[in-house]
């Protein structure tokens, strides 16, 4: 039996932006309404490209082990098979916020 690591790209708000990060684990965690993202993968060093962006992320995660991510700000996790660059781009206008259910006790104007 082959044990195989999985990779995962998670993609999701974070003040107006969309970050595109990959990981070794996602999961639902200890914290309701979050989703949990550890073991953060990022580019080999040995390339002799640098990418500004992936390096600003490495720079802002520096030090963290685990992050969670509110559930209505993630867009979409994909397992996949090969490691990408982890990236910061433009949010748009494009997306629209998860809809709000109430409960039905509002009052009408």
């Amino acid at each position: 039996m082959s044990t195989r690591t999985r990779t995962y790209r998670i993609s999701f708000h974070n003040q107006g932006k969309v970050y595109e990060m990959y990981a070794r684990n996602v999961s639902h965690g200890g914290m309701p309404g979050f989703v949990e993202v550890e073991k953060l993968l990022f580019g080999e060093k040995s390339v002799l490209v640098v990418d500004p962006t992936e390096e600003k992320l490495k720079a802002e995660f520096e030090n963290v082990e685990r992050f969670y991510v509110p559930l209505h700000a993630v867009i979409r996790i994909d397992e996949v098979s090969k490691q990408g660059s982890a990236r910061i781009t433009a949010g748009g206008d494009k997306v629209l916020p998860f809809p709000m259910i109430y409960g039905g006790n509002e009052t009408k104007s």
